[in-house]
């Protein structure tokens, strides 16, 4: 049965009808991402990028589509450095320096030329349509917008765009239209990919870049960047091998790195895995969770980065003998009041030929952990048993706030993940080099069970993403909450935090569970809603069950397509 879950109804409304079209899947959540490059486009676009997992109904395979954006080439660690210092997260957000080289383009040609039935036309028309005609402006857009005023008051393409003529958002209600965004992706419906990574779109993306399009006489330093249409013509999308573990009798699926989020998730897992949840109650597998997520992030920090630039332990951090060195150091009694250390995944990491590989150089723990509400994540399935999972970005909020002139979409502001050590000369990872890719969060996540999908789903969210995923993994999975009550249910987040302290809604901070957890020593940061999730559940009699967020971001939208009587 085809169903679609997004963060909006219109992009919902994409796939759904992408599906009802005769297009699969992967046909409709690349329609989806359009849309909702159109209709929620602080969160993601053409300027930016995304990791998708996919699975072939027809094979039985899970497959992964590798489209983070790049550092240009001409670029190396010493770019996000002014007088041997380290620029700040504010300095670098809004400049030509923060943009990596778009990759959601390649990624959605890369799909659909390998798994797709449809073409560029049929795919792109609902996203046309929707910048063509327009759509009511809602609280969340307005929101948005409202938070990035400042900045967006000094560029001129997002203001002109983005601001009525006195410089506001525009009000709630009013009908929003985006015809340069249209015309992108009729070029890209005419053109392929070629249209947007030469010629005219993308001298305009190095223009930008370049000579950022700063309002005369303004106060805000925007550092232009060093991207060139080279860098644009060479960029490639790549298929990755999907990392996998076994959970309670559940194969799991996530996206290996650059991204952190299936790996981490995987290994977070594999430390659970090894516990019994009757052992305890509610609260104190929440504990564990918070313990083992502790864990996880540490080694995540330390040691996951581009594998084309570092040797990343995949096999080493998510293999059950390493979980069972990791695990006794968990507390199962009492919070951990301080980070934990990075542990040596690579004494389990075997490489084809079966043979461990030697330890690398210990790595600087990343501190930089921004608290993140953007990117977005489709769920899509099809009649034929299609499974997509996406979760794309364009980063923070309105990306690096800059709206490509003439052509209605934000770049991003990608390069801002790489870690930037106080000192230059520190080894890490994810240090910035030329063509690297960033290290991500993003975790779209398959589950299989007996060979049979059971369960997709994703999150946005920054760093927290992966706590998200594994909240409903364990909701769903260990709880056994119906999918719905699985998303809507309260979170917390721990991050390897220097104390015993957690990020946590509201609703959480309020349980029973929190405070049973407070007398194990634990602290928790109202940090506001997490994430904003969408799943698919596959139920045993063949239908499918679609779940949206029914209140953060202002709730998401869910459809499945009805079977004709």
């Amino acid at each position: 049965m085809g169903a679609a879950a997004t963060v909006d109804q219109r992009g919902s409304w994409a796939a759904i009808e992408t599906l009802k079209a005769g297009g699969n899947a992967i046909d409709a959540a690349v329609a989806a991402a359009s849309t909702l490059g159109v209709t929620d486009p602080f969160s993601c676009g053409v300027g930016g990028g995304g990791f998708m997992l996919i699975y072939i109904a027809a094979t039985g395979q899970v497959v992964a589509i590798d489209h983070r954006e790049t550092a240009p080439l001409g670029m190396n660690h010493t770019a996000f450095y002014e007088n041997g210092n380290p620029l700040t997260f504010p300095e670098l957000l809004t400049s030509g320096l923060a943009v990596g080289v778009p990759g959601t383009v390649r990624g959605w040609d890369e799909a659909l030329r390998r798994y797709g039935k449809l073409d560029w036309k049929d795919v792109l028309k609902y996203a046309v349509y929707v910048a063509e005609q327009g759509f009511d402006v809602d609280q969340t857009f307005f929101d948005q917008t409202n938070r990035n005023l400042d900045r967006f008051r000094e560029i001129e393409s997002t203001a002109k765009l983005y601001l009525t003529a006195e410089g506001n958002p525009h009000p709630i209600g009013t009908i929003f239209k985006n015809p340069e965004l249209a015309a992108v992706y009729n070029q890209i419906a005419d053109g392929g990919p070629k249209a947007f990574y030469e010629g005219s779109i993308a001298d305009a993306i190095v223009n930008t870049v370049k000579t950022p399009p700063v309002k005369a006489g303004s106060a805000l330093n925007v550092r232009p960047g060093l991207m060139e249409l080279s860098d644009l013509a060479l960029y490639e999308a790549r298929i990755r091998t999907p990392v996998k573990s076994d959970y309670r009798g559940y194969a799991v699926y996530g996206v290996p790195a650059p991204t952190s989020g299936g790996l981490t998730a995987l290994q977070v897992l594999n430390l659970l895995d090894g516990l019994d949840p009757g052992a305890t109650d509610k609260a104190g597998w929440i504990h564990r969770y918070i313990e083992a997520s502790r864990l996880g992030y540490a080694d995540r920090n330390a040691f996951i980065g581009d594998p084309a630039f570092v040797a990343v332990p995949e096999q080493g951090l998510i293999s059950a003998a390493y979980a069972d060195v990791r695990r006794p150091l968990m507390d199962l009694m009492k919070a951990t009041s301080k980070a934990a250390s990075e542990g040596d995944p690579f004494m389990y990491q075997m490489d084809p030929s079966g043979m461990l590989w030697s330890p690398g150089p210990s790595a600087d723990v990343d501190i930089k952990d921004a608290l993140d509400t953007e990117t977005t994540h489709i769920t899509v399935s099809d009649e034929q048993g299609n499974i997509v999972s996406y979760t794309c970005t364009i980063e923070f909020e309105g990306g690096n706030g800059m709206v490509v002139p003439g052509h209605g979409f934000f770049l991003n502001n990608e390069l801002t993940d790489f870690t930037v050590p106080q000192n230059p000369a520190t080894v890490h990872p994810n240090v910035l080099e030329p063509g690297k890719r960033p290290r991500s969060s993003m975790a779209p996540i398959i589950v299989l069970k007996d060979g049979k999908p059971v369960l997709a789903l994703g999150s946005p969210g920054g760093a927290t993403i992966i706590t998200t995923v594994l909240q409903i993994l364990i909701n769903r999975l260990d709880f056994g909450m119906p999918i719905d009550e699985a998303l809507a249910a309260p979170r917390v987040s721990q991050r390897n935090s220097p104390n015993a302290s957690s990020d946590a809604e509201p609703l959480f901070i309020m349980s029973p569970e929190a405070t049973a957890l407070q007398a194990m020593g634990h602290t928790f940061t109202n940090a506001g809603l997490i994430g904003a999730a969408t799943a698919l559940w596959f139920n045993d009699d063949g239908t499918v069950t679609a779940a949206a967020e029914p209140v953060r971001r202002n709730g998401g939208s869910a459809m499945v397509v009805l079977e004709k009587q």
